[in-house]
């Protein structure tokens, strides 16, 4: 469907994706599987149930519509997802929004009609439209019609991406439309990439050190993300690593993202589940001093 792009959510008045006020459109399914993943509604390129147990009001109306039986209370998720068919049935007669959609196909006509709702804001603080994930570059196509009409209508644009796609594509499709690309770069070693990622990163590296000379001869911000993740990212030898990665290729400005546990009660409402679910430490918010010293670490190399 590449006239269309799965989307869950589109999230206006945006101050921690790029500069100024942005609206950000976070589309659904990513070629990378971490096991730590901050939108878990993000992983699967399709549409999805989601149940939110606090809103549940227990009306039962949910149940009385369920033809395959796969709302059951005796379940901890609520959800049978091997009987359900996704019919969505449920959802529409759930008054409270304790059941709901994951993943709506976006035209172009509607999105961009929803995010120039924000224009004026844009205008105002320097800011614009941010495409994030899950991961944008699934949906190349659509991904650089949004772009380009954005860019048309004088909005900025920016890319937060993981890094895994077809390079020349990308170039010939995406990057003539975009203003900024952040990058996200989580583990350095290839066989610690693959056990919580999923796959390698030997095509992540190549297509940040590609870009990073590419932009870096265009004028354009590619900025590097490192999210930290206590006891997987956040380790003195893969921030180290990195930092020596970025300082060859000339780059001098990193961003960290701290780690926050607020994924956890997500992956449960859609009925996943994480090897991480268990350990208490990964429950907890991390500490400005532990991020601090992340910082430290790429300081000795002129990284900032």
């Amino acid at each position: 469907m590449k006239e269309k792009g799965l989307i869950f959510e589109v999230k206006g008045n945006s101050l921690d994706d790029g500069p100024g006020i942005r609206t950000v459109v976070f589309f659904k399914g990513c070629p990378l599987s971490c096991v730590w993943c901050h939108n878990p509604e993000s992983k699967k390129a399709k549409i999805e149930l989601r149940f939110d147990r606090e809103k549940c009001i227990g009306c039962g109306s949910c149940t009385a519509v369920c033809r395959e039986g796969a709302l059951r209370k005796e379940k901890a998720c609520f959800i049978d997802r091997e009987k359900c068919t996704l019919c969505l049935a449920c959802v529409n007669e759930c008054p409270s929004t304790a059941l709901s959609q994951v993943g709506v196909f976006w035209s172009l006509e509607d999105l961009m009609k929803e995010i120039l709702k924000d224009a004026p804001f844009f205008k105002a603080s320097g800011g614009g439209i941010t495409l994030s994930g899950g991961e944008p570059t699934l949906y190349m196509d659509f991904a650089s019609r949004v772009l380009r009409s954005a860019r048309e209508q004088g909005v900025s644009t920016l890319l937060e991406t993981c890094g895994l796609f077809d390079e020349q594509r990308f170039l010939e499709v995406m990057y003539p439309h975009l203003d900024m690309i952040y990058f996200d770069l989580k583990l350095f070693d290839e066989s610690s990439h693959k056990r919580y990622c999923g796959v390698g990163n030997e095509v992540i590296l190549r297509n940040f050190g590609s870009l990073s000379r590419i932009c870096s001869s265009d004028g354009k911000v590619l900025l590097p993300r490192v999210p930290l993740i206590p006891g997987i990212t956040a380790t003195a030898g893969n921030l180290t690593a990195i930092a020596r990665f970025l300082e060859g290729l000339g780059i001098s400005r990193v961003e960290l993202l701290p780690y926050n546990p607020l994924w956890f009660s997500k992956t449960e409402s859609l009925g996943q589940s994480s090897p991480l679910s268990g350990q208490a430490s990964m429950k907890e918010w991390m500490p400005l001093s532990q991020v601090e010293e992340c910082k430290g670490f790429f300081a000795g190399f002129d990284v900032r």
